[in-house]
């Protein structure tokens, strides 16, 4: 089989589960593209995940996340691991396509075979991560790779999304961000595991740092996630200082979860992610289906004027002969 140019699904997961890099290639592209054979792929390899530990790195743009990401993976390289990326970058509102190229500020990691590199863009997504990040992160995981890092595209309060994903969450902040306040007010309090200060170097470091801490102390007092201390660290990505002890940070923080749960559970999202499922795969066959005569007429009705989107709505879902029974078939069918 020519993985470069075979487009059967199945060829190319088996190809990927034996360590075919191009096959791994085009699963993610299948999958980020959200084509008819993304579940049937996930399907296939879900089985095989469970044995990456996934780390999201978050926060505001122009936090220097990437330059943080590049640091981390270089440390976990250094202990032997391998890892794969996933950097989600701003959509093109013109081609649904990825605008930054965070693999740009990634480049010393190009050659290395240990690291797999792949950019998704949000398309569309509010969390900051699209929907196809978490799919794309188990093709790494079933591949193999020791670690997956998601660095997520920094738009500030809509963050939110990674904490479904990672088992680790890293907030990175600079002193530059403002008054901490605004921190609360992103929802970054609740979802980070570990704290950043980035730039660190520059004035008003350490007051952040300081305030971070108390308030996280206040959350504890409350009786919030208690158990696990959340650490507030000083980085200068640029120069490397401080990334290794984020990355023990990280590790401490998965032991922790291990030993809470008695080990990672791959399935501890799987009921909501049923619904996710189940409402993309519904919208994919709706869609594929338009031009079908009693969904076109309906929609033709509502371009006229002669009945509104909401009782149009209504009158597929209810209808017999309608939406239930043409999504109860595959879209191409």
């Amino acid at each position: 089989m020519n993985v470069r140019t075979s487009r059967d699904p199945k060829q190319l997961t088996e190809a990927m589960l034996a360590g075919d890099r191009v096959a791994l290639a085009r699963l993610i592209t299948l999958v980020e593209n959200r084509t008819l054979h993304s579940t049937e792929i996930m399907s296939r390899i879900y089985s095989r995940c469970g044995n990456a530990t996934t780390i999201g790195i978050t926060g505001p743009p122009g936090a220097g996340k990437s330059t943080l990401t590049s640091c981390v993976i270089e440390h976990l390289r250094a202990r032997g691991k391998t890892v794969g990326v996933v950097a989600v970058d701003p959509s093109s509102p013109f081609t649904g396509g990825s605008v930054l190229g965070d693999r740009i500020r990634m480049q010393k990691h190009f050659l290395d075979p240990g690291v797999f590199i792949r950019s998704l863009s949000t398309r569309g997504s509010h969390g900051g991560l699209a929907r196809a990040g978490r799919d794309v992160a188990r093709l790494f995981d079933a591949f193999g790779k020791d670690f997956v890092v998601i660095e997520t595209v920094g738009v500030g309060q809509t963050e939110l999304d990674i904490m479904e994903v990672a088992d680790t969450v890293v907030v990175v902040l600079v002193p530059e961000a403002g008054d901490t306040i605004q921190v609360m007010k992103a929802g970054l309090l609740e979802i980070a595991n570990v704290f950043v200060v980035n730039k660190a170097d520059r004035e008003g470091a350490t007051r952040m740092r300081t305030e971070l801490e108390m308030m996280l102390h206040l959350k504890t007092s409350e009786g919030e996630d208690a158990e696990w201390k959340v650490p507030v660290l000083m980085t200068q990505a640029s120069k490397g200082e401080g990334a290794e002890a984020l990355l023990d940070a990280c590790l401490s923080h998965v032991e922790f979860l291990n030993g809470r749960s008695g080990g990672k559970q791959l399935g501890k999202r799987a009921r909501g992610e049923v619904l996710d499922i189940c409402e993309e795969e519904l919208m994919r066959r709706l869609r594929a289906r338009s031009g079908d005569p009693l969904i076109a007429s309906m929609l033709d009705a509502v371009t006229r004027g002669e009945i509104d989107p909401y009782q149009a709505a209504l009158d597929l879902l209810g209808s017999e002969q309608g939406l239930a029974k043409l999504i109860a078939r595959d879209g191409n069918g």
